[in-house]
């Protein structure tokens, strides 16, 4: 059987939710298809929740274009549809001399991307915010703050439902071919083996350069190799001292072991980073010494006995350990040259917080 729809989007992310929201509010008929149970189980569900100011990301790139846009747009959104958010601050801090170097690169790198709130912090300074945290200077950033992820992933999908969109879960795509007119999807449905469609979103996460190879007639050389940077999370026990996000200078493959603090005031610490060659949430606890030794460059006070062990995520990253950081990646007709089909690659972070933004940049390219 063979059903026929204007648009599909696969994979029911944050950025999933937000593309299918913006392509049915742009008038076009859209299906949002799942292969999980539910919307946001996977990337979007094991994060820091982490709403981000577009500091670290080059000049010019789509991260930090689609970020500082995509934060702009998140405040808003969350303050008119009530999705439980606060703009916290944070602070990155420099543990040591041989770290400030980093902090004036982040300096430069925020006022080049448009984020012009950061405001360098002397020791005394950090003393006074955070009693606890030890470092010799920071970087203050007022616009960083945190968000319901569920929250705002349920209002997203209110939005797409209440305009007529169509999300289909437990819908895993198999595969795909280009054909007159658009692209035929081959579904794992008792109700449906086929779908066709004008046009395809392929925002399947860490799924999707695999989804993009299954489609027959994308030419070879399009899909890029997936990497697969894990990061482990651990809470806090008992009350914590901190009134604001606390970041390290990043590190190779990730933003460092940072201090995030949610909506309910609790503390997690995360994530790091651990190279793996597939698909694999397995909670490895054989570094917690490690993951401590990095906490404790900012946080002196922690014991041992206080980390308790959380959950992992995983990024979708292009660039692997030793090669530089990869930009988002928004693949159309004009690369590939199959119309009608924009693949999403590399959306990690900060793909929450540019989620509104990316939805916009992929309703433009559709028309």
């Amino acid at each position: 059987m063979t059903e026929a729809v204007d648009t599909v989007v696969v994979g029911a992310g944050v950025v999933g939710l937000a593309v299918a929201r913006a392509l049915q509010l742009a008038g076009r008929e859209v299906w949002l298809l799942e292969q999980a149970g539910t919307f946001g189980t996977a990337t979007s569900s094991r994060n820091s929740e982490v709403i981000h100011a577009g500091i670290y990301y080059p000049a010019g790139s789509l991260k930090a274009r689609w970020c500082v846009r995509g934060k702009a747009l998140l405040y808003d959104y969350c303050a008119r549809r009530g999705v439980p958010h606060r703009a916290i601050g944070k602070l990155i801090v420099a543990a040591e001399p041989q770290d400030e170097a980093a902090l004036e690169g982040y300096l430069r790198s925020a006022r080049a991307n448009g984020v012009h709130d950061l405001e360098p912090i002397d020791a005394a300074r950090l003393a006074r915010l955070e009693p606890e945290v030890r470092g010799c200077m920071a970087l203050h950033s007022p616009s960083t703050g945190i968000v319901d992820s569920h929250a705002y992933m349920l209002a997203l999908l209110a939005d797409f439902e209440r305009a007529g969109g169509q999300f289909v879960p437990a819908a895993a795509v198999h595969g795909g071919r280009v054909v007159a007119g658009g692209l035929e999807l081959e579904l794992d449905d008792p109700g449906r083996t086929r779908v066709r469609a004008r046009a395809v979103v392929n925002s399947a996460g860490l799924q999707a350069p695999s989804l993009a190879e299954r489609i027959d007639g994308l030419p070879p050389g399009c899909v890029p190799r997936p990497r697969y940077a894990v990061g482990h999370y651990y809470g806090l026990a008992g009350r914590h001292p901190f009134n604001h996000l606390i970041y390290p200078v990043a590190e190779p493959g990730g933003l460092g072991v940072h201090v995030t603090i949610d909506l309910a005031g609790q503390v997690r610490f995360g994530p790091d980073v651990r190279w793996r060659e597939g698909i694999d949430y397995r909670f490895d606890d054989s570094r917690r010494a490690d993951f401590a030794a990095a906490i404790r460059r900012y946080y002196p006070a922690l014991r041992d006995e206080a980390l308790l062990p959380g959950f992992t995520g995983i990024r979708p990253k292009l660039a692997g350990p030793g090669e530089p950081e990869a930009d988002f990646v928004l693949q159309h007709e004009a690369v590939h040259g199959v119309p009608g089909l924009v693949n999403l690659f590399g959306i990690e972070s900060p793909g929450l917080t540019a989620s509104l933004a990316l939805a916009e940049a992929v309703a433009e390219r559709l028309g």
